[in-house]
């Protein structure tokens, strides 16, 4: 069960020959930086929250000076899973190549023993819960001040666990952050009352046969019959929470994304709300067919265990392209 939930949590993880084998970006500490770093690719820093040391890992695009004041995507990892990782075994390094090209600054930062409190708390076993909230926001602050990043462009991306706390983030942090795209996540039950203190934008993208998390809402589950990590509302209540809190009043506009590839057994609807307050957005990717996955990355493990990949888009650049629509 805890191999499978290692795997599953992030995406990221797989077990071979009884070792836990995690591949991702390779990441050393150095000297705080300044307006003449250019070649700085990835680093580490530590923040202290709550009395613990927290760790935090950054990606610089080619040519970064922090005098151009570029964006942040922060991306969380899944249950199981650490910052680390996220990148090349999920999404197969795709993150950071389109972040290059788009002249972005990520930071995968670290869950508390490989978790995130996103609000359920059945997920988390006997580990205690931790100020989460707190933490990512202080990275922010430290991002901006250390890193020249522009305080208006600043989103977060998660799958699973991590997108779960994206939507979170999105309900506490609205006044730091201009838009969310959770991967596999929903609302969860016991955050359904809150609202964020102003609109701000989200881009969901689930897949319909997710075996986990799954689409139509319910209880969490890594397997059919086994415990529950805690009670979601539905994609599409999700989606409803957060179109009534931007005022979004037209109907959404609808389209079925071609079908690049025929042997994935998935297409891809997405549904757009658009004209909301403060120029926000709504948006629905549908992924019909598709699992517990990161959309155009990795088959983690085997569709039995966590459904299909679809390849028909790529969620690293759907994501990012959609962020920098949006600005605080």
């Amino acid at each position: 069960m805890r191999r499978f939930e290692q795997a599953v949590g992030c995406g990221v993880c797989v077990m071979a020959s009884s070792i836990l084998l995690c591949v991702g970006c390779q990441a050393s500490s150095v000297t705080p930086p300044n307006s003449k770093i250019h070649s700085a690719k990835s680093l580490t820093e530590r923040v202290r929250h709550e009395g613990i040391q927290r760790t935090y890992h950054i990606y610089l695009p080619e040519g970064f000076n922090r005098q151009k004041s570029l964006p942040l995507v922060l991306a969380l990892h899944g249950g199981g899973g650490t910052g680390r990782q996220f990148d090349q075994a999920l999404s197969q390094g795709q993150f950071k190549t389109i972040a290059n090209q788009r002249g972005v600054i990520l930071v995968f930062p670290d869950g508390m023993n490989r978790q995130w409190s996103d609000g359920r708390t059945q997920h988390l076993k006997r580990n205690k819960s931790y100020d989460d909230v707190g933490f990512i926001s202080k990275v922010i602050d430290r991002m901006i001040d250390d890193y020249g990043v522009d305080a208006q462009r600043v989103y977060v991306t998660g799958i699973s666990n991590g997108g779960f706390m994206s939507v979170r983030l999105a309900l506490d942090l609205s006044d730091k952050i201009a838009a969310i795209a959770p991967v596999t996540a929903q609302l969860p039950l016991a955050l359904q009352h809150k609202t964020s203190n102003q609109p701000i934008s989200v881009m969901i993208i689930n897949g319909t046969e997710d075996p986990i998390v799954p689409y139509q809402g319910g209880h969490v589950r890594l397997f059919k019959f086994g415990r529950s990590r805690g009670e979601i509302l539905s994609t599409a209540e999700t989606i409803e929470h957060f179109r009534l809190r931007n005022n979004c009043r037209a109907k959404p506009k609808k389209t079925l994304l071609p079908n690049k590839d025929p042997n994935d057994d998935t297409r891809v609807e997405m549904a757009q709300y658009t004209g909301c307050a403060d120029q926000t957005e709504v948006t629905l990717v549908k992924v019909i067919g598709g699992g517990h996955t990161w959309p155009g990355g990795a088959q983690y493990l085997k569709p039995k265990l966590i459904g299909r990949v679809s390849k028909d888009i790529n969620a690293s650049a759907m994501i990012i392209d959609f962020f920098l629509k949006h600005s605080r």
